[in-house]
């Protein structure tokens, strides 16, 4: 749902009852205007503006909660760059300060929280950002990374073997990232499992997702981060990661499978 189809749904959830939208915004605690600017899709209203909107019209808590989780997977990639993707670094490091439990599955990219600023680089320039904002953005993923060596925590990864194997820089700079997952399996927060090729499976590697504290899902499409907290849809999630956990390589298995991995791309570099 983009902001003109929200805004609109929302339209027509006031008009039902016969609100005017002045009224909504002064039960909403708005300014009189802002109803009608999210309504007419001048606004892209937050979760919380959306919520606020529908408690002021007095709608049921599954429609509230319906239309509160269309405006967070409203928050588009295209809005974000707009803000300045080093945001979403900034709000990334926000929540993950507030969390105590991170589980992280991604069968496509090495996760953020463990790349080398080489990599980094090489996600974000697809994104044709001016040197200015890669710096910063690169940067802002490197202060979230701070959170790994917080032992209040526990930070467990999945991702499978492809991963490793993606070819997103050269081969030194795979080896040196691979060492750089090894490394920080080392810590005795941190889980790090690698689903190998090998191994049978029961389930698909849809996509990445990001569990935190079992209350809240954040899932990276290529348009927009969609974000989940319905209690149903965050327990999917979790039987799903648990379910790759488990037959996942972990422990010294894992480091000697990275390990090598690594080797591969070294030997690569010396005879290349």
């Amino acid at each position: 749902m983009n902001k003109a189809q929200l805004g609109a749904a929302l339209r027509a959830l006031r008009e039902a009852p016969g609100k005017e939208a002045k009224a909504v915004a002064r039960n909403a605690l708005m300014s009189p205007s802002k109803p009608s600017k999210i309504e007419n899709a001048n606004l892209l209203p937050s979760a919380t503006d959306v919520e606020r909107i529908l408690t002021a019209l007095g709608v049921s808590d599954a429609i509230k909660a319906e239309y509160t989780e269309a405006a967070r997977a409203a928050t588009a990639w295209r809005l974000l760059k707009r803000a300045g993707i080093h945001k979403g670094q900034q709000a990334a490091k926000a929540l993950e300060a507030q969390m105590v439990t991170l589980r992280l599955f991604q069968p496509a990219l090495v996760p953020g929280l463990l790349q080398t600023p080489e990599y980094i680089r090489a996600i974000l320039q697809r994104h044709n950002l001016s040197e200015d904002a890669l710096t910063r953005t690169i940067s802002g993923r490197l202060e979230r990374q701070a959170v790994l060596f917080d032992n209040t925590k526990k930070l467990r990864f999945v991702i499978t073997e492809p991963v490793l194997r993606w070819r997103i820089v050269s081969p030194q700079m795979m080896a040196a990232q691979l060492d750089r997952i090894v490394s920080v399996s080392r810590l005795a927060h941190v889980d790090i499992r690698v689903v190998p090729l090998s191994a049978p499976q029961t389930d698909i590697a849809n996509h990445a997702f990001v569990i935190r504290d079992d209350r809240m899902v954040t899932v990276e499409t290529v348009h927009a981060e969609v974000v989940v907290t319905d209690p149903r849809d965050v327990e999917m999630y979790v039987r799903k990661f648990e379910g790759f956990e488990q037959v996942a390589l972990s422990g010294d298995r894992m480091r000697t499978f990275i390990e090598s991995l690594r080797d591969g791309f070294l030997t690569e570099q010396e005879t290349g």
